[in-house]
């Protein structure tokens, strides 16, 4: 490897490190990098879920403020993921190529509805009462836990699927969801990460989870500090247009 493109593996690290914190799909950005440079599809799979944990840590701890006060629901929503997570890195093993091409853009274009549609679907909900509906809470923990398994299936986009849910779900601010978010797809792609170096470390090019850890690790801290300044409303339309290049991306260029 030249050290130009070690240059350009690490700075798409940094730049999918901010895109993750912020709203999801960084993938987009650091997996066809790295086949540009003629890693190959397997190890650039494996290889660019392992170094993006870093990336993930210092973006969860970067919303650990708008977090204050929130053990008990991460305590809730944790094991849900953790559990989808196991779950999708199974059915990536048994579910045959088609049927993740049909699933995966019809599940992030219903997260962008959610989205878009949350502060209504919430003012509906909520109308003349003062509590949230009880319904809510489960509905949620069936959200996460189909979102882990989504996430451990393939992570791309993982981000889209959780802030869709919440924005419906949840009476929380965005930004407080967005921290949801970092914490319980960290817990998700950790979760692969290991299974790929547990099951699949011949495919894995440490030089490029170096590169990628490197560079999404800044990221993360980046993507907090920008993320956590964005207004709600262009953060909602940052998230609606990441989704439509991820549906482009995996319809028309897979």
């Amino acid at each position: 490897m030249s050290f130009w493109s070690a240059v350009a593996i690490a700075l798409a690290g940094t730049g999918a490190g901010m895109i993750n914190t912020i709203v999801g799909s960084g993938t987009l950005i650091t997996f066809p990098t790295l086949l540009f440079f003629g890693v190959s599809p397997l190890a650039a799979n494996v290889s660019n879920t392992v170094g993006l944990v870093a990336g993930g840590v210092t973006g969860a701890w970067g919303y650990r403020h708008e977090l204050t006060g929130q053990a008990p629901t991460l305590r809730r929503l944790i094991p849900l993921s953790f559990v989808g997570s196991v779950i999708g890195a199974a059915l990536l093993l048994v579910l045959p190529p088609s049927a993740f091409r049909a699933i995966v853009p019809a599940l992030i274009g219903l997260a962008l509805i959610l989205v878009v549609l949350g502060p209504r679907i919430q003012a509906w909900a909520a109308r003349d009462r003062h509590v949230q509906p009880a319904w809510h809470g489960p509905a949620m923990g069936v959200g996460v836990l189909v979102a882990g398994m989504y996430g451990g299936y393939f992570g791309a986009a993982q981000g889209v699927l959780l802030m869709g849910l919440f924005s419906a779900l949840s009476a929380e601010s965005l930004q407080r969801l967005n921290g949801y978010k970092n914490v319980l797809a960290l817990i998700v792609n950790f979760v692969a990460a290991i299974l790929f170096v547990v099951f699949a470390r011949e495919h894995i090019d440490w030089l490029v989870v170096l590169l990628i850890a490197a560079g999404s690790f800044v990221g993360g801290v980046l993507g907090a500090r920008i993320g956590r300044r964005i207004p709600p409303g262009v953060l909602r339309a940052l998230i609606v247009i990441i989704g439509v290049i991820a549906i482009v991306k995996l319809i028309w260029f897979p």
